[in-house]
């Protein structure tokens, strides 16, 4: 049988798999924002992950029209799995795009799910959808797969290629395709799991194990504060030590890390346990802009600046550093907490679309006015962009007492060299 993939969705996700599989099988990519098709066709990532001439060069189809994937026996989604504001999973896009594949699906055909879910969805939520829809039945008709995601978007970030793929599926025969597929685009090779929901699980216990432990360090940032200790170097000395695993405080944002959380929890609460551990971990990362911007106002107010007007400078708005997704940023719950001590901060972020900005969380972002002074700045985010320029650079931007809030500490080495500055840092 001559395999012909539609990849749904061409997000971070789907846009660099399609890429991948176009050169070794015949490959159409999907998406429902017909900007970003056009964009596509013409070897134009919105998001600027890929090398246009990646694009350019591939034999990947783009298109927009439901009608195009009729001819495909093999559909992948790679759609966004988010929280809703209650933080319960919000599975719209992943039933949307389910129900739009069941159109199309025929027997002998295979849907394979790379957006993280709870343990279930697939086959419990999916599954049904596509019989319904399409008339056919599950294990019988067609078959079903799971290989999560495991990409880092950003610049140095794991690319598809580097990571080991997890694959799962409802048979043994179309766990050994899916497997063959997956490794002639994955040179780290492939691991193929005893079943579709411990591919699930799996998935959302890698980031929840990540969440944890930066909710440790956020814990105990809090505490070495308290005591007037760094806590780099409490956590490069305990790193001394043979198993001990680094990791740092921050903020947590981004559409996995702190969201995936909530898919785990949200099983576990539908069988009657209260996780308390995970949800714990949620608490103390969600808690970290105020804390960020409490010592921020200390600052200020120990300088004795006016609360009230004070300019602050925001760098960075993305959820991570060098992209330029927004996706639950943290980075307006900083600016929400400035806002309840009447401090309406200038942001500015070299990478993110200021019209994006607007219509996700209505902010306003500014360029860098090279003659502006402002009271105080946080770098919130180190892209390359910002960290490139030094740190008596930024100092020349305050005026009176230098008030630098680094969240992530970049600059801390810089810092001991200004005897009048206030530097902060997780």
């Amino acid at each position: 049988m001559t395999i012909k993939i539609s990849v749904i969705g061409l997000g971070y996700v789907g846009l660099p798999l399609a890429l991948a599989l176009s050169r070794h099988y015949s490959v159409l990519g999907f998406d429902l924002n017909e900007e970003r098709i056009n964009s596509l066709k013409n070897a134009k990532d919105m998001s600027a992950e890929i090398d246009p001439r990646e694009i350019e060069n591939s034999s990947l189809g783009f298109t927009c029209s439901i009608d195009d994937l009729s001819d495909s026996n093999l559909y992948i989604i790679t759609v966004p799995t988010p929280i809703d504001s209650h933080n319960n999973p919000d599975l719209s896009m992943i039933r949307s795009a389910t129900s739009m594949v069941a159109t199309s699906l025929n027997k002998g055909d295979c849907v394979v799910y790379e957006s993280t879910v709870f343990p279930g969805v697939t086959e419990d939520i999916c599954a049904p959808i596509l019989e319904k829809i399409s008339g056919l039945t599950y294990k019988k008709d067609f078959h079903l797969g799971y290989s999560p995601e495991r990409l880092s978007p950003g610049k140095g970030g794991k690319t598809l290629e580097e990571v080991v793929k997890v694959v799962s599926a409802s048979c043994s025969d179309t766990l050994s395709m899916l497997s063959k597929i997956y490794k002639s685009v994955v040179p780290a090779g492939v691991y193929e799991a005893d079943s579709i929901k411990v591919a699930e699980a799996a998935k959302v216990l890698e980031n929840t194990q990540r969440d944890l432990n930066i909710a440790l360090m956020n814990e105990l940032s809090k505490i070495c504060h308290l005591i007037d200790i760094d806590t780099k170097s409490v956590i490069d000395t305990a790193a001394s030590k043979w198993n001990f695993m680094k990791v740092y405080p921050g903020l947590v944002g981004g559409h996995c890390i702190g969201v995936d959380p909530y898919y785990l929890t949200h099983l576990a609460l539908q069988k009657n346990y209260a996780p308390e551990v995970i949800l714990a971990g949620r608490r103390i990362n969600n808690s970290m802009a105020k804390f960020v911007v409490d010592h921020c106002v200390k600052a200020l107010s120990t300088a004795n600046k006016s609360i009230h007007s004070c300019r602050v400078l925001v760098l960075g708005l993305s959820f991570k550093e060098n992209i330029q997704d927004i996706r639950n940023s943290k980075i307006p719950d900083l600016i929400d907490e400035l806002s309840q001590f009447g401090i309406t901060p200038t942001i500015h972020d070299p990478l993110v679309s200021a019209k994006e900005a607007k219509s996700m969380y209505d902010i306003r972002l500014s360029p860098l006015d090279l003659d502006s002074k402002y009271d105080a700045i946080i770098l919130a985010v180190p892209h390359k962009e910002l960290v490139s320029r030094p740190l008596r650079k930024w100092l020349s931007f305050i005026d009176g007492k230098k008030i630098f809030i680094d969240i992530t500490g970049f600059y801390k080495k810089d810092s001991v060299t200004f005897s009048s500055l206030y530097y902060w840092s997780l």
